[in-house]
């Protein structure tokens, strides 16, 4: 479905997961979960993504059965009235939610690519080291602007020159990196947004809700904000992503960042 807008996009998160950390079993069955994609559709989200396995710090893995299960009655139910992305990690599951509608692979994993040029669709690029098991086990970089940068980047011309067309980069906010690593990332934005440029790729940003933002605005460094205290955080970090050129967010409060995002596609 074609996006006609000059503000950053919203991508509104739908996680049909009993165990993702910020929604998990909120809308874990295919009613309530097309219900929560139309309410984010009706606030203005430019793509609804739809995941079927959680990517929390963690997470086990899920049987291919199980993912496809949950994913493809909400892609097929949604792809009529918004852009949907599939959120995965198995080529399986990519192709088959593809065939229901789904026009965008957004893979934490960073290595489904071929899958994307095999079927024509978007996909990004994400950095993540180890499995969301084992990922904040994996935080020791020598430079973690340089290294993340790197990486992303050097996929997304890797799938451009395999033929994928629409490709996006995520430095990957709190997938095997500390708070402090995640808060360098972020200042280095601008850098990331021109060495994605140069790659034939835009920046897709997403840190809605997320651990890290917990420390900041709470009331003691032992009593971290919950995800539910996390919006002016996660709003904060969306607009800066956004002024420092991310194209695309990644959010679970879709009304509040749609604002946020016109005014900053309106600013001068």
């Amino acid at each position: 479905m074609a996006m006609v807008t000059d503000r950053p996009l919203v991508m509104g998160v739908l996680n049909v997961t009993p165990d993702s950390f910020s929604d998990g079993g909120r809308f874990h069955s295919t009613a309530d979960a097309v219900a929560h994609g139309r309410r984010m559709v009706a606030e203005g989200a430019d793509v609804v993504d739809v995941g079927g396995e959680s990517s929390r710090p963690g997470a086990e893995p899920v049987a291919e059965e199980v993912e496809l299960r949950r994913v493809l009655p909400v892609v097929e139910q949604l792809a009529g009235s918004v852009r949907v992305s599939v959120d995965t990690v198995k080529p399986a599951v990519a192709r088959a939610a593809v065939a229901a509608g789904a026009t965008l692979v957004n893979d934490v994993s960073g290595e489904l690519w071929p899958v994307a040029a095999e079927l024509g669709t978007g996909w990004v690029s994400m950095h993540m080291r180890g499995t969301p098991r084992t990922m904040q086990t994996l935080t020791d970089y020598d430079d973690v602007v340089t290294e993340v940068h790197a990486h992303v980047v050097d996929a997304a011309a890797r799938a451009r020159d395999a033929g994928v067309a629409e490709v996006w980069v995520d430095p990957g906010m709190g997938f095997a990196k500390t708070a402090e690593q995640n808060v360098a990332l972020l200042a280095a934005l601008p850098e990331l947004v021109t060495a994605a440029r140069s790659a034939g790729a835009r920046v897709l940003v997403g840190t809605s809700r997320k651990r890290f933002l917990g420390r900041y605005g709470a009331p003691g460094p032992d009593r971290p904000l919950g995800v539910e205290d996390r919006l002016d955080a996660s709003l904060a970090t969306a607009v800066w992503a956004m002024a420092a050129g991310a194209r695309m967010v990644r959010v679970h409060d879709v009304a509040d960042t749609v604002r946020a995002a016109t005014l900053v596609g309106t600013s001068p």
